[in-house]
């Protein structure tokens, strides 16, 4: 089977695409984390820190979905060109903001206690 110069590897696409669906479904698991924050009862975190806790992890979810597509999409092109990968831009954002809500909800369960 003669594959163009052109086109990539069909395993680097579909590889591609995997990644792709999983930041989908690391948005939807953030988003799924921020509804349950905000539906936790009143007398286990402070009502603010509560809201800014939810907010926080639907506002990375909302990023993480809207910056799913355009990394596909520049992983697809250089892939096309033989060219190096980008960096996974948001990668940084969503671990360092995810960790600082474990850390939050951490302090605020021991302090609860």
């Amino acid at each position: 089977m003669d594959i163009s110069r052109d086109e990539p590897d069909p395993r680097f696409t579909l590889a591609n695409e995997r990644t792709f669906l999983t930041w989908l479904s690391t948005s939807l698991a953030l988003s799924a984390g921020g509804v349950a924050m905000a539906a936790v009862s009143a007398d286990v975190f402070v009502p603010w820190m509560r809201t800014v806790l939810a907010l926080t992890l639907v506002s990375l979810s909302a990023l993480c979905a809207a910056m799913a597509y355009p990394r596909w999409r520049r992983v697809q092109r250089a892939l096309r060109q033989a060219a190096p990968l980008p960096a996974p831009a948001i990668a940084p954002l969503l671990g360092y903001g995810v960790a600082a809500v474990a850390v939050l909800a951490m302090i605020l369960i021991l302090m609860g206690r």
